[in-house]
């Protein structure tokens, strides 16, 4: 059985549309404060697995907004609740050059942790100093593209693969989804005014579900 550390029910029915046999762990993971979504997943991941001594997945996610030079990123679950979603678009009305676009990019990471070695499954990408790469996450050059890998001395190694959305911010539309998904656009609509099965096939999340289920079926 592979646990999903979430108390959301939404994540949960995403994760069975890539992997056969997942459930949700609720369990309160330590969130340290770090710029890399990798270190802070990988982390929680290390956490959840001693806690429950099973295989694990813990995910971390933000929007990365170019004009603020990717804030709020990793804190986006704090400034939504201090500063909200309208608040973070006029920032970033603000503070974006004129005649520049509003790129921004959904990313998500997922770590696993059971425990064990990778060494069946070496990683795609040569993080070269193993320690560092704990603390720091995937790179920008690995981002939405290979999976990674994070190992340090002081607990096992974590696997992560990353999922990345991207769109512009806009002024709020829609009256779906959560979080930032009504100042967000992708293709023309925002993600508040997709079905969930449209958000779905489009998601950060489910972007990084899909590498993570195909390593995770190999491996198995």
């Amino acid at each position: 059985m592979l646990r999903y550390v979430t108390t959301n029910e939404g994540k949960i029915a995403e994760a069975r549309e890539y992997l056969d046999d997942v459930s949700a762990l609720d369990f309160d993971c330590t969130e340290i404060q770090s710029d890399s979504l990798g270190a802070i997943a990988a982390r929680g991941a290390r956490e959840a697995h001693a806690h429950a001594d099973e295989p694990v997945i813990v995910d971390d996610a933000g929007l990365f907004v170019d004009a603020l030079s990717g804030f709020p990123g990793p804190y986006s679950s704090y400034v939504e609740d201090t500063v909200g979603i309208e608040g973070v678009g006029r920032l970033a009305e603000r503070e974006r050059d004129e005649g520049q676009d509003d790129r921004a990019v959904f990313r998500c990471v997922i770590a696993f942790c059971d425990g064990e070695e990778f060494a069946a499954s070496p990683d795609p990408v040569d993080r070269g100093d193993r320690v560092s790469a704990a603390a720091t996450g995937p790179t920008d050059g690995e981002a939405g593209d290979d999976n990674g890998g994070d190992s340090d001395a002081s607990g096992p190694p974590v696997k992560l693969f990353e999922g990345a959305v991207r769109g512009r911010i806009v002024e709020p539309r829609g009256d779906g989804g959560f979080g930032y998904d009504p100042i967000f656009e992708h293709d023309g609509t925002t993600l508040a005014e997709m079905s969930t099965a449209e958000k779905n096939a489009i998601s950060h999340r489910g972007r990084a579900l899909a590498k993570f289920g195909e390593w995770y079926h190999e491996r198995k």
